[in-house]
């Protein structure tokens, strides 16, 4: 690299650029055993987006990058942990063993990084001897709940509520109550509610069976979380 080029971009990497380029390569790999582990013994009960594992690794590659430039300078630390600070995670990730794989990426990368593979190594042997132990397991699929938001429009009555409950009874673990208000000029109410429905809930008979008590005008379920 020419000398004025070099003077522009200011003090030189402590290492060859040989040797960062390994330890990124090398992240990009461990990334990628990482999301393995996570496909091996999560399957499909995670509740997390499609780029998810593409997450894992760019995660592991970019902390890896980062440690390299902090290196020994605890200046250059702070200066980037405030800047990364303004970083948030739109995404809200509702499974603690989904942030822990997140945090398992990060501290591979951060092995890599600081020039430590067998740290990396035996940490990817060990939290993948845990992740199948503790792996999930098929009849805790089952049992698993997927809440939903139920929105019926319907002429009010206290007899007709007794009637919506009970009819969600049978399809519905859990019901809850979120929110009501007045369309139509206030001849008709709409009530919102939180309901647990298992795997096997049929949303379609959901529908129909709200939509033929008298004073339903209209049911809807919705996804708890746009991004699902």
């Amino acid at each position: 690299m020419p000398d004025w080029l070099r003077q522009s971009f200011g003090a030189t990497p402590t290492e060859p650029w040989q040797t960062l380029l390994v330890r990124l390569v090398a992240a990009l790999l461990l990334g990628s055993v990482v999301v393995g582990i996570h496909r091996a013994t999560r399957g499909r009960t995670s509740d997390h987006s499609t780029t998810f594992p593409a997450t894992l690794v760019m995660l592991c590659v970019l902390i890896a990058m980062v440690t390299q430039v902090i290196g020994d300078n605890f200046a250059r630390a702070f200066s980037l942990a405030g800047v990364l600070s303004i970083v948030r995670f739109r995404t809200i990730l509702r499974d603690t063993k989904d942030t822990a794989f997140v945090i398992f990426a990060v501290v591979v990368g951060m092995s890599i990084g600081a020039g430590q593979p067998t740290i990396a190594l035996i940490g990817l042997a060990t939290v993948a001897a845990a992740a199948a132990v503790y792996r999930d397991r098929p009849h805790e699929v089952a049992t698993v709940l997927h809440k939903k938001i139920l929105v019926v429009k319907l002429t009010w009555s206290p007899e007709l509520e007794t009637q919506l409950r009970e009819s969600l009874s049978k399809h519905a673990s859990d019901v809850q109550s979120l929110a009501a208000s007045t369309i139509r000029q206030g001849s008709a109410m709409e009530l919102h509610f939180r309901v647990a429905l298992p795997p096997t809930a049929s949303l379609p008979q959901l529908i129909a069976d709200l939509n033929r008590l008298e004073g339903v005008l209209s049911a809807e379920v919705r996804s708890e979380h746009p991004e699902d």
